[in-house]
């Protein structure tokens, strides 16, 4: 085959390669999904049902600024004077150990946090989406020290409640976004 044939057998599956490529997007990171008239984000404090104290302050601050970072919407803490409104429940946050020392102390613990959430826009007639989210993940405890709760494990490691918290924001508004 000469190396003219070549480039031309190549052509087509170039060509195909190209327009495979065209549209691509990260899910819940593409052009928008909400509709096109929702621009200012309603996420007032969250209700926190659980029995782990500052849990919804900083989860109610990492949705905000998940949201944030997607660039296209004005967040604010009112439920008023907004075009869309996310509502959220901490329902539960629990521990239970997932790995332990050779002198039988836990030294890793999933974490979950249960809750349930309403985004409902304003002047829809649609019913508002009322998913319920659950996040797990999995910690490592310094030293293989016992943890009795969650503010516990929280106080020893402060970046252990940060992830959970980025963790929780990206699935939440990641669905969000990805529903319209």
């Amino acid at each position: 085959m000469t190396r003219a044939r070549s480039w031309t057998a190549l052509v087509p599956v170039v060509a195909a390669l190209a327009c495979a490529a065209c549209g691509y997007a990260l899910v819940g990171r593409g052009a928008g999904s909400l509709p096109a008239h929702v621009k200012r984000i309603g996420v007032p404090a969250f209700q926190n049902r659980s029995t782990t104290p500052d849990l919804d302050r900083v989860l109610t601050e990492a949705v905000r600024d998940e949201f944030r970072s997607r660039g296209r919407y004005e967040i604010v803490a009112d439920s008023t004077g907004v075009d869309a409104l996310l509502t959220v429940i901490i329902q539960s946050a629990t521990q239970e150990p997932a790995g332990f020392t050779a002198t039988s102390q836990a030294s890793r613990y999933v974490v979950t946090v249960s809750a349930s959430t309403e985004f409902k826009i304003a002047n829809d007639s649609k019913p508002p989406e009322t998913p319920r989210i659950l996040v797990t993940d999995e910690y490592e405890v310094a030293g293989g020290a016992g943890v009795v709760d969650l503010a516990t494990l929280f106080a020893q490691d402060r970046n252990v409640l940060q992830r959970l918290a980025r963790t929780f924001a990206t699935q939440l508004v990641s669905r969000i976004l990805d529903n319209f």
